[in-house]
């Protein structure tokens, strides 16, 4: 059974998510942590549980997503996993930081250390995460999904009752809806945790969320 924390980080209140299982191995998904007691919160809580991360996966390549990917490396040897359409975001961290946010980050992000392949799966320990891609919100998005316990990380693409934004450099209202009707193919009790707010279902969402449709 998956032990999801989550932590919501820096100014814009993004969800960071620790997942682990009973062999103690973990990934960290979309790891926002800004501000220093939201990074030694994440370090933390994987040091004191005793865990062993695996995997440091991005949804997509936003800077509030991956703030604290050189935490995650320094303490961990990890590199960021993600789309390969969101390359340029990725390389960019440091410039999305200071056009959105008027933050200047002091600090270097570590390289990409790995593209996802097309319906790549993602192992650690007992389970395993299947890749999908929901480009829209950005051109590399990509949702993470355990058929086995019925939950999906959505990132930007899927909110409750909400979906991301599509006027980012990249962003499709095209695409979107094509991600969308993607996701509106899992199964109805699929716990969604998005990038952003609360979590869902996707029963509910086809239910409540005026762009999903199956």
């Amino acid at each position: 059974m998956l032990k999801i924390q989550r932590f919501v980080c820096n100014m814009i209140r993004e969800n960071c998510y620790v997942v682990s299982d009973s062999t103690g191995e973990c990934v960290i998904i979309d790891c926002g942590a800004y501000y220093e007691e939201e990074r030694r919160a994440v370090v933390d809580y994987i040091r004191s549980n005793h865990l062993a991360p695996k995997h440091l996966l991005a949804t997509h390549g936003h800077v509030d997503h991956n703030f604290g990917n050189n935490t995650i490396a320094d303490e961990f040897g990890l590199k960021v996993e993600c789309g390969s359409g969101d390359e340029g975001f990725m390389n960019d961290l440091k410039g999305q930081a200071e056009k959105m946010f008027n933050v200047v980050v002091d600090y270097d992000f570590p390289p990409i250390g790995h593209f996802f392949t097309n319906e790549e799966v993602i192992t650690f320990g007992d389970h395993k995460f299947a890749t999908i891609a929901t480009p829209g919100h950005s051109p590399g998005g990509t949702t993470f999904y355990c058929a086995e316990e019925k939950v999906a990380f959505t990132g930007d693409t899927l909110f409750r009752n909400s979906i991301g934004r599509t006027d980012f450099d990249g962003g499709s209202m095209f695409m979107m809806i094509n991600s969308l009707r993607e996701l509106a193919q899992l199964p109805d009790d699929t716990t969604v945790l998005p990038g952003h707010g609360d979590a869902t279902t996707i029963g509910a969402e086809l239910a409540n969320n005026p762009y999903m449709d199956r």
